[in-house]
């Protein structure tokens, strides 16, 4: 018997809020950046930081999913060569 996991997949509405909340998030702290009352020097530093941590989180966040993703590879192909195994073997072979 094989037990396949049910692949998860999002919705539609899921992958809408999150780009939105993304997009929301990223114009509050731009807006932020802007309406500071500091010299050009100081929001241009927080604009370049802001920016490298964005691009640094989509950078993690496929690090992660690249990393489960290769985990449930090594595992189906581990679960193949279980099946494959118990399907050749002959309790009743003499040895």
């Amino acid at each position: 018997m094989s037990d396949t996991p049910v692949k998860q997949q999002n919705t539609a509405a899921y992958y809408a809020q999150a780009v939105i909340s993304f997009g929301i998030a990223l114009a509050a702290v731009a807006i932020g950046v802007h309406q500071l009352e500091a010299s050009a020097w100081v929001r241009a530093f927080l604009a370049v930081s802001v920016l490298y941590l964005t691009t640094s989180a989509f950078t993690l966040a496929k690090v992660v999913r690249d990393r489960q993703e290769a985990g449930q590879i090594v595992s189906r192909v581990d679960q193949a060569r279980l099946e494959k195994l118990l399907a050749e073997h002959d309790p009743f072979q003499k040895l």
